[in-house]
């Protein structure tokens, strides 16, 4: 019998615990669930609720009629917004292998920021800190989360472009980053383990206007605003 529960752990077998908190670290029903979330006491991945605000969902004319943004616009914001979170949470609390931003529009997912941190140590770190800061003017809820391997999490529709539920879909649909980003990004991390850095660590939020930067502040979008942590 023990093997078996354990066998059906966080699966849609399982009656007793929520197989959707299991895989994707919320729930639609959130408190009000029939079934158990076990919010995890060490993960390696912490969850910042609601966090990222997409233009094309807020963005509004006078009159409360939505105003066009983009796609070029869109992603400029989100790649903005993608190496501001991740360069200050990495520069303070340690490496991260892998963020990933929640596209969905459902109230249990929506702007959802998920961290996943090379060492446990760091996203308990990270976690005790961020639920004590604020990010463009909006108070920082951190969770830590169960969720580890995110294809178990993610939409496997939505990557191919076929998703029918759209933006209320209950798995995650995570929005990319550009290539080059993802470059700059990730491959700094790979280049840390394999030598020492050959260059100081990039200044960190509230040091970084200066006149080197200002070029590249000037071509940023009218709607992006500058988080500061």
């Amino acid at each position: 019998m023990a093997e078996y529960l354990a066998s059906i752990f966080g699966t849609e077998k399982d009656k007793v615990n929520c197989s959707f908190y299991f895989k994707i670290g919320a729930c639609r029903h959130g408190d009000r669930c029939s079934r158990l979330h076990n919010k995890p006491t060490f993960s390696q991945t912490i969850v910042l609720l609601n966090l990222y605000q997409n233009p094309q969902n807020t963005a509004q004319t006078a009159d409360g009629s939505h105003s066009h943004v983009s796609d070029v616009e869109v992603q400029e914001h989100y790649d903005n917004f993608f190496e501001e979170v991740f360069t200050e949470l990495q520069q303070k609390y340690g490496e991260i292998e892998e963020m990933n931003i929640c596209d969905n529009l459902g109230d249990h997912l929506v702007g959802n920021v998920y961290v996943k941190f090379r060492r446990e140590e760091d996203a308990e770190r990270a976690l005790a800190e961020l639920n004590n800061r604020w990010f463009n003017g909006q108070a920082i809820t951190a969770e830590l989360s169960p969720v580890t391997d995110f294809r178990e999490s993610c939409c496997r529709q939505y990557e191919m472009g076929e998703c029918t539920r759209g933006g209320f879909c209950n798995f995650m649909h995570l929005k990319p980053i550009s290539s080059a980003l993802r470059r700059q990004l990730y491959g700094r991390n790979r280049r840390a383990r394999g030598s020492p850095p050959r260059s100081p660590k990039r200044p960190r939020s509230q040091d970084r206007y200066r006149p080197s930067d200002r070029n590249r502040r000037r071509s940023r979008s009218p709607g992006y605003r500058h988080g500061r942590f």
